[in-house]
């Protein structure tokens, strides 16, 4: 009967010592798949603009025109455009600051 406590109780060691290297194993996959750092676990979302998703499908559409042999929309963005006025105020600011500079440095 000793005999059997025996195995009994090494195959009880064994199984622990198993059991921690899966829980080692299972922690390792986790950082893998999940990334590191302060939001560990949880699952990164990405969100596109309207815009960005406008951008997408045209190109797409222009990528299956251009095999289909049609004519190719262009896909260009829209600037963003400044008025004089605006532009003169930074131009004025901007020149405030480096004489300011080149006072306090020279």
């Amino acid at each position: 009967m000793t005999n059997l406590s025996t195995i009994v109780s090494s195959l009880q060691a064994e199984r622990k010592q198993l059991a921690a290297q899966l829980e080692q194993l299972d922690s390792a996959l986790a950082v893998l798949t999940r990334g590191r750092g302060k939001h560990a676990g949880v699952p990164k979302t990405r969100t596109i603009s309207a815009a960005g998703k406008a951008r997408i499908a045209a190109a797409q559409r222009a990528r299956w025109a251009k095999v289909k042999g049609q004519k190719v929309v262009s896909i260009a963005r829209k600037g963003r455009t400044m008025s004089a006025a605006a532009r003169k105020r930074i131009v004025a600011a901007q020149k405030a600051r480096w004489a300011k500079w080149r006072k306090e440095h020279r």
